[in-house]
C-alpha cells in the first residue's frame, strides 16, 4: 500500500477511540443488572434512535421502561424468578406510586421542564408526561406531533418527533442506571 493511503498514529487512534466509544455507548443498556428481558428493550431503542427511525427509537424506549418497571415491581412482590406479569399494571400513575413506595427512584422518569410530576402523580385523571406519552404513542396517536407551516400547511415525518425520541433517550438513560442500582441493592441481582 501506497505511504500516502496509510492512516498515521493519530488517524488510528482517532478511529479506535471513536471504535470503542461507540461500543461503550450501545453496551450501556447492558451494564445495570436489568436481565435480557428489559435490557435487549433499551439496546434496540437504541439502534433506532441512532439511526434515527424516531418512531421505533420512542415506542421502545417507552417500551424499555414499561418492561423494566413492570418486571422489577414483580420480582419485588415475589422474589422468586418471574414468568409472568400479568398482575403487575400496565404504566399508569399508579404503577409509579407502587414504584415509588417500593423504593425506586420515579424522579428520573420526569421529561425535561415536567414541573407537575409531584401534583399530577396521585391523580387518576391527569396522567405524568410519561404515561400520557406512552399513551398517546403506543395507542397511535401521533396527531399533537403533526406539524403546521405556513407555505406547507399541516404535515407528519418521523423527524417530527426527533426532539421526543432524544428526551426519551436522556430519560431511559437516567432510568436505566437508578433501577440498575435499585435492583442491585434491593433484589440482590447482578
Amino acid at each position: 500500500m501506497d505511504a500516502q493511503h496509510e492512516p498515521d498514529r493519530d488517524e488510528m487512534n482517532d478511529f479506535l477511540r471513536q471504535q470503542r466509544e461507540a461500543f461503550e455507548e450501545r453496551n450501556y443498556w447492558l451494564q445495570h443488572a436489568l436481565g435480557a428481558e428489559n435490557h435487549w428493550l433499551f439496546v434496540q431503542a437504541y439502534d433506532a434512535w441512532k439511526l434515527e427511525l424516531y418512531l421505533p427509537a420512542c415506542t421502545g424506549f417507552l417500551t424499555g421502561i414499561e418492561a423494566s418497571l413492570r418486571n422489577t415491581m414483580a420480582q419485588v412482590m415475589h422474589p422468586a424468578p418471574i414468568e409472568n406479569v400479568d398482575d403487575i399494571s400496565t404504566l399508569s400513575n399508579s404503577l409509579l406510586r407502587q414504584a415509588r413506595a417500593s423504593g425506586m427512584v420515579i424522579d428520573d422518569l420526569a421529561f425535561p421542564g415536567e414541573q407537575n410530576l409531584e401534583v399530577n402523580l396521585p391523580t387518576r385523571s391527569t396522567h405524568v408526561e410519561l404515561v400520557k406519552v406512552r399513551h398517546t404513542l403506543c395507542h397511535g396517536n401521533i396527531l399533537q406531533y403533526v406539524k403546521t407551516e405556513d407555505d406547507l400547511g399541516s404535515f407528519f415525518t418521523p423527524e417530527c418527533c426527533r426532539d421526543l425520541a432524544n428526551s426519551l433517550h436522556t430519560i431511559s438513560r437516567k432510568w436505566v442506571a437508578s433501577l440498575g442500582a435499585f435492583r442491585r441493592e434491593t433484589l440482590g441481582l447482578r
